[in-house]
């Protein structure tokens, strides 16, 4: 992609490290012989009508006939394209402190995680010729990019999110219901967040999603530290929204923090099926590839 013809020069060289990462790991992934997760063309069923001759046979209800004894056609609406929005959570619990996956940069490893997936995803559809919107949610929706295929969109989407920093509470309830209100049509909505937030928030978060008839796709990203706290001695922690601080032996409550990892993630996970949805369980040491992998497992078994 020709960033320099979208994008101003100054901004260029940050997105060109995204856009290339990106590309990568869409590339690799797809050279795996994996199918892309997303489906494309969909019909939608409109209404049935009375056969008549030179009608395809093909669109004949067989159903119908059998019940009826008499020949009626599907109709359908238009062939549309899927349209798929990512809303990335940029808050400030998305910049915890640890290693990354193939970088060196542990500042902020969660948010840069979640970013070089949504680079993937944006990838991913664009690559077969379907729409991808973009909107980045803090205390509430900060950004929201309408949902397009064309390549320009692409390198507008890498731009803002090359310039995400993490800031603020997590306002996921409230983001959600200001970017719903402004997507006008029916797909699928990628949820990529580590879901540190009230977890009345966080239920009424996915429940819009699906009440507002889009396919939910939740990505939970983690810090592999949060996910398997390898931290030694004693250990202050500190939440990074509130300020909050407590101090811990590592060791005497390593067991007891592991189990309640485990325990919330299934919760999120049955809560996410019981809306039809896929969860798919990430931190930052989970190579790419492979998050995509699991991510076309989890969408393969509902297919």
């Amino acid at each position: 992609m020709d960033l320099t013809r979208y994008l101003n020069p100054d901004v260029v060289r940050q997105v060109s490290r995204l856009d290339l990462r990106a590309r990568f790991i869409v590339e690799g992934f797809l050279a795996g012989s994996h199918r892309s997760p997303f489906q494309g063309l969909s019909v939608e069923f409109a209404e049935h009508r009375k056969y008549t001759q030179g009608d395809d046979l093909r669109t004949i209800d067989w159903n119908v006939y059998a019940r009826t004894d008499r020949l009626y056609v599907r109709k359908y609406q238009a062939e549309t394209h899927l349209e798929c929005h990512l809303l990335v959570d940029t808050s400030a619990s998305m910049g915890a402190v640890g290693p990354v996956t193939g970088g060196d940069d542990g500042d902020n490893a969660k948010l840069l995680y979640a970013i070089h997936l949504a680079a993937a995803l944006g990838y991913l559809v664009i690559h077969q010729q379907d729409a991808i919107g973009l909107g980045l949610i803090g205390e509430g929706l900060q950004t929201l990019l309408p949902a397009r295929s064309r390549r320009a969109h692409l390198a507008q989407l890498l731009a803002t999110l090359s310039g995400v920093k993490p800031s603020g509470e997590t306002g996921i309830a409230r983001g959600v219901d200001e970017a719903l209100a402004r997507i006008s049509h029916r797909g699928v909505i990628v949820l990529i967040s580590d879901l540190l937030a009230e977890p009345d928030d966080v239920r009424r978060a996915l429940r819009q999603i699906r009440y507002r008839g889009h396919d939910l796709i939740v990505m939970h990203v983690l810090d592999a530290v949060e996910t398997r706290f390898t931290l030694d001695g004693t250990v202050r922690l500190e939440d990074p929204e509130s300020g909050e601080t407590l101090t811990v032996d590592a060791a005497a409550v390593r067991a007891a923090y592991q189990k309640a990892i485990a325990d919330w993630r299934g919760e999120l996970r049955r809560e996410v099926a019981s809306l039809r949805g896929d969860y798919v369980a990430l931190d930052t040491a989970t190579p790419f590839d492979t998050a995509l992998v699991e991510f076309l497992m989890q969408r393969s078994k509902r297919r």
